[in-house]
């Protein structure tokens, strides 16, 4: 007889037949080394399934009513007890009936009469082969609960460190706020329109899609580098003031790109926010700044913050100008298409006229 210490788990076995002969055979057989559960039919199997789930099921195939190919057909459509290892003992021995079991799901197929030492070999083997099974799949539950900490751990940081960076810039001017997170909506709607174009699907995966909606608040970073007599001039800024105002692109970009370096794997967004920092002020016909790239050579996540970022401008006041009306800045941005703006983006843009006047009314300064 196997002793067990108080309070540890004996592993469970539910015997399933129809004759009490059978059922009362098994049970002394079992009960020293096992928790030994009783069935006398498929129905009642079904039954004490649902009350405890065991660690294996011995199931006769000969029973009226349901008969155990039918009990293994719904154990093996239930999610919940697929996973438990049956064995059959019958007295069917023809090769089609243990191909017809196995075909079923069965783990194993012993014929009665039963030879105790042969049956109680299987059930342990079988028991030992469901503790890897369920080890191995614990394991890799583990895994993939602690990747996605991980996952979230990088979440938590790309928002700290995009929130610390962006209050910043919202700091040394107090305009910027409303205006990040509006072009931030606008470039998710635009992304989300262009990724349904086949000409920008393949760039514009999930996982691109959310860091360059994550990254865009950083687009005018380098404005924290830029001093404050012309960050916050009350008027229209001189010709030199206005080159010195342009190096913001390229101030942010360097900020950034040290940002990169010490985040390493998990700094992908801001590899993309580095390229919408320096480059979101290039125009399309390539007369924009600080590289003066044209066409296809500026990254896309920039051409998409070109429309957000002007449009906003456009509709925002400043000291040197009152705010565009909607039709005013949508008319300019029309002019634009094909010079300064990529003509596919420009195109979805307009017909998203509604929904950017909608964000800029919700949001507005």
């Amino acid at each position: 007889m196997q002793a067990f210490l108080p309070g540890e788990r004996r592993e469970s076995i539910l015997c399933v037949d129809d004759t009490p002969a059978n059922l009362q055979l098994l049970h002394p057989l079992l009960k020293d080394s096992y928790r030994v559960r009783l069935a006398n039919s498929g129905a009642a199997a079904l039954e004490a399934v649902e009350r405890e789930t065991p660690d294996l099921i011995l199931l006769d195939i000969m029973m009226p009513g349901m008969d155990g190919y039918e009990v293994l057909r719904r154990l093996k459509a239930d999610p919940r007890f697929n996973a438990v290892p049956v064995i059959f003992l019958t007295a069917m021995s023809s090769p089609e009936d243990e191909e017809r079991g196995f075909l079923a799901g069965a783990a194993d197929f012993v014929t009665k009469p039963i030879v105790p030492p042969v049956l109680l070999a299987r059930v342990r083997s079988h028991l030992a082969s469901k503790q890897w099974r369920d080890f191995l799949l614990n394991r890799n539950q583990w895994l993939e609960a602690e990747v996605e900490r991980r996952l979230n751990e990088i979440n938590r940081m790309q928002d700290t460190s995009i929130l610390v960076m962006t209050s910043l810039a919202e700091f040394r001017d107090e305009d910027t706020g409303n205006h990040i997170r509006r072009t931030q909506l606008f470039v998710e709607l635009l992304a989300n329109d262009a990724r349904q174009k086949n000409a920008f699907a393949s760039a514009l995966d999930d996982e691109t899609l959310h860091l360059i909606v994550k990254s865009a608040p950083l687009h005018d970073i380098g404005k924290i580098a830029i001093p404050d007599h012309i960050l916050l001039k009350p008027g229209k800024l001189t010709d030199e003031e206005f080159a010195i105002m342009k190096t913001h692109t390229v101030k942010g970009y360097n900020i950034l790109t040290r940002a990169v370096q010490n985040l390493a794997d998990s700094g992908r967004y801001l590899e993309i926010a580095c390229q919408i920092t320096r480059s979101h002020h290039e125009k399309w016909d390539g007369s924009g700044y600080p590289d003066g790239l044209s066409g296809e050579a500026i990254p896309l996540p920039a051409r998409l913050m070109a429309l957000a970022d002007v449009y906003d401008a456009l509709r925002s006041a400043r000291p040197y100008k009152k705010p565009f009306s909607h039709e005013q800045a949508l008319s300019l941005i029309r002019e634009g298409q094909g010079r300064h703006f990529d003509p596919r983006l420009c195109a979805l843009f307009l017909d998203r006229e509604k929904d950017i006047a909608n964000v800029h009314k919700r949001l507005h300064d």
